[in-house]
């Protein structure tokens, strides 16, 4: 007869699989009140807005004038989405993208020399004469919400989300995702 059993956590995950949800349920929580202000910040300015995504010279006019005015509205959106927990992983999933193409636009613009404001706080187009931009810094902010994002992608929903409310979280062992980080494996014994 084969019986199926673990071998006994470790000390550390002892600490670790509880911590889980709560560490997602902070990743939301930081990317959405960044999707959320950088939003709520350049919907009142839509031009400027515009402009900004104009500035980075990657997208003909009419697409850039288009990403301009609809990309307050889609980070408004995402970032109420994973403050209240729905369609976590899917928020997740965008916000992870929107901050890859976020890291990549910067990352042209500093390549090709231009002296640009990223716009992502509102404002945006060149910069005024003797201004430095802050490329470096917005790459590495941008990237790290980008892990962020892709944490909660991989841990969704997380504490607190309504897509456990409404049963929308998919129905798992309790903090299977982190036996699979840490490599712990069902081991089969053989019993009499």
């Amino acid at each position: 007869m084969l019986v199926t059993s673990k071998e006994p956590a470790s000390m550390g995950s002892l600490y670790v699989r509880p911590a889980v949800p709560w560490v997602t349920t902070v990743a939301r929580l930081v990317v959405a009140s960044v999707l959320i202000a950088a939003g709520w910040l350049k919907i009142g300015t839509p031009a400027l807005s515009v402009q900004a995504v104009k500035a980075y010279e990657l997208l003909p006019v009419p697409v850039a004038t288009a990403v301009g005015y609809g990309l307050p509205i889609v980070e408004i959106v995402v970032g109420v989405l994973l403050v209240v927990g729905l369609l976590t992983r899917a928020a997740g999933v965008v916000s992870a993208l929107l901050m890859l193409v976020f890291v990549v636009g910067i990352a042209s613009a500093w390549a090709r020399g231009l002296r640009i404001d990223c716009g992502c706080f509102g404002g945006g187009g060149k910069l005024a004469e003797g201004k430095s931009p802050g490329y470096l810094w917005e790459i590495l902010r941008d990237g790290g919400l980008f892990l962020l994002g892709a944490w909660v992608v991989r841990f969704a929903p997380g504490r607190l989300a309504l897509d456990s409310a409404l049963g929308l979280a998919p129905a798992s062992e309790p903090h299977a995702d982190v036996d699979d980080i840490e490599g712990d494996e069902p081991h089969m014994k053989e019993s009499l």
